[in-house]
């Protein structure tokens, strides 16, 4: 659902420019509450992992795909805030060196897909963990669901942005019918791979998933020879990991590397749901050539190789090195600045101050 540049005029993208680099302002707030030295690299680990997933377009149905959004994803992994940042790393990546989004519709593309697709998806999960059994399986049940919902409420975003700053005359209903059913479909996939993806983790390092950060097990006794648990309900520790914090950092790498190295070559060739809405409702004619069509990473691909293989390949693996890179320098500069915020000196000062 990357929007080009041409399908919504430059008025309604300047003010989704002006809303989106207020919601990266407060995100990059929120996330210094986030983040600390254990789940900083995981973040940078999510954004490079949405990027290489969100190369694997699945058909969905005739002669169309989706692909993933990743906005219930990096919310429950790591948080909304980092999340948004996750997002907006990812779709930055993406319009600069790929020239996958439009430029000007950078604002249009944070607003639906980090904006509304996180809060609207953390909003659902959250609502749902209150009031279902604390345990791994409620917890990856709720992320199917949060990330079902966000999909096709990210496609009717873009849809009442259409409605006011679209540059073709098209029937807003139609194009609301069918960016909502579409992308339903797609949100199926999107569920099917967030909540797989998250009960993977959770499974190794519980400890890492901000979702997760309530999950507790009961305190076991031995009690005449079989263990029972603790009758006190505070009684609890919190559940244990079964890999070191490296092992899960290196194996997501390579995993993300493999995906968009390998098996993005792979991926359905079919417009996506925003391309197929677009060629049928009539409005596809408007979008502009992108900028940065010139970009040596164009369309997923490394300029003046032959072999479509090799250059998909290396242009998806440049795409997660990048990202990887750029998602960690921003996520370590926000712990830093939080570690500078509760630093012993600050404290002694304000303990000075405060006497």
């Amino acid at each position: 659902m990357h929007v080009p540049d041409g399908f919504i005029d430059a008025p309604t993208s300047a003010v989704t420019g002006v809303v989106a680099a207020a919601a990266v302002a407060v995100s990059l707030r929120g996330a210094r509450r986030e983040l600390d030295e254990r789940t900083a690299p995981l973040a940078g680990l999510v954004a490079a992992f949405i990027f290489a997933v969100q190369m694997l377009n699945f058909p969905v149905a005739a002669g169309t795909s989706g692909h993933l959004l990743g906005g219930a994803l990096a919310a429950v992994l790591v948080g909304p805030y980092t999340g948004m940042l996750c997002i907006s790393v990812v779709l930055l990546m993406q319009g600069v060196l790929f020239a996958d989004g439009g430029l000007t519709a950078l604002g249009v593309n944070i607003t639906n897909m980090a904006i509304v697709g996180v809060v609207v998806a953390y909003a659902v999960f959250r609502a749902l963990v209150k009031v279902l059994p604390k345990s791994r399986r409620s917890i990856t049940a709720a992320t199917f669901v949060a990330a079902l919902v966000s999909v096709p409420t990210a496609a009717l975003a873009f849809t009442f942005l259409f409605w006011i700053g679209g540059t073709t005359d098209v029937s807003i209903g139609k194009v609301a019918a069918a960016m909502g059913g579409v992308h339903l479909l797609i949100g199926i996939g999107e569920a099917a791979i967030t909540a797989l993806t998250v009960g993977a983790v959770i499974a190794v390092r519980p400890d890492l998933v901000y979702g997760a950060r309530d999950l507790h097990q009961p305190l076991k006794l031995r009690v005449g020879g079989e263990l029972v648990d603790a009758p006190a309900p505070e009684a609890a520790q919190p559940v244990a990991a079964r890999t070191s914090r490296r092992t899960l950092w290196i194996s997501g790498v390579v995993t993300s590397l493999v995906l968009a190295g390998f098996v993005s070559f792979y991926a359905s060739a079919s417009p996506d749901g925003l391309e197929k809405v677009a060629e049928d409702k009539g409005f596809a004619e408007s979008a502009e050539e992108h900028a940065n069509s010139d970009s040596p990473l164009a369309d997923y691909g490394v300029k003046d190789i032959d072999n479509v293989r090799l250059s998909g390949g290396l242009a998806g693996t440049i795409g997660v090195g990048v990202t990887l890179v750029a998602g960690s320098a921003v996520f370590w500069a926000v712990r830093r600045r939080r570690t500078d915020d509760v630093s012993p000196s600050s404290t002694s000062t304000t303990a000075g101050s405060s006497a």
